[in-house]
């Protein structure tokens, strides 16, 4: 059974027609990456997954259960968590405030405190900065902070949208190791990205969305070779 099963699904901004009818699974354990261009609705459907927007047709299964109207801070408990694009962290808290909202749906205290020292291991910098204010850090380390604090709520699937948009070139190779580690230790990866060779070199498989279908599915290293991807979304 797939850990997520995504059925015809249709959604809308008004009259205009975002998603049309895309279906696409994610088994447990691996690495999807869902690539295509601005405008091609990769941002929607992450947004539909975990409840922030309705879809007007079709459906969403999440380890067998109908999750299409279940709203957002629900599906958080129920192990799915959503590093949003543009990382969108608290400016005004503390880094170590952050990461503790990212628990909230969470109540063991002794669980939460391990989870926080997991976190640290992963992102030493953010250790290091726990005290400061989220809004002074770099775009890099605020993307590590979004990471980490969606990881604060143990979920067995992750969602992540565009984790390299706007860094540089050392912190997108830190995100993506991080996204392999967070791979390694068994949590489910779905990532949209803009890098397409990033995002198809650490994926399983992965989905090519354009204008709101999907086009092109498959084997991500045997995609990384298919000549059209090759020139639409890797410059070859």
């Amino acid at each position: 059974m797939s850990m997520l099963e995504i059925k015809d699904l249709e959604v809308y901004y008004g009259m205009i027609q975002a998603i049309k009818g895309i279906s696409f699974t994610v088994n447990e354990g691996e690495v999807i990456a869902l690539i295509g261009a601005n405008g091609a609705g990769k941002t929607t459907t992450l947004q539909t997954i975990t409840g922030m927007l309705s879809p007007k047709k079709g459906s969403i299964l999440f380890e067998g259960t109908d999750i299409t109207k279940i709203p957002g801070h629900k599906i958080v408990s129920m192990g799915m968590a959503h590093v949003p694009e543009g990382r969108r962290v608290f400016a005004e808290l503390s880094v170590l405030a952050n990461l503790k909202l990212g628990a909230y749906t969470r109540k063991d205290k002794k669980e939460i405190a391990d989870s926080l020292e997991r976190v640290y291991a992963s992102f030493p910098r953010l250790k290091e900065r726990q005290n400061q204010l989220a809004g002074t850090l770099s775009g890099g380390e605020q993307q590590m902070l979004a990471m980490g604090r969606a990881l604060m709520s143990k979920p067995r699937i992750i969602l992540m949208d565009e984790p390299s948009m706007g860094l540089s070139p050392i912190f997108v190779e830190e995100i993506f190791r991080i996204i392999q580690e967070i791979s390694a230790s068994g949590t489910t990866v779905l990532l949209v990205e803009q890098n397409a060779k990033k995002a198809l070199s650490i994926a399983d498989r992965a989905y090519v969305l354009e204008t709101g279908k999907i086009v092109l599915s498959g084997d991500a290293k045997e995609l990384m070779n298919n000549e059209s991807i090759k020139k639409a979304y890797l410059g070859e």
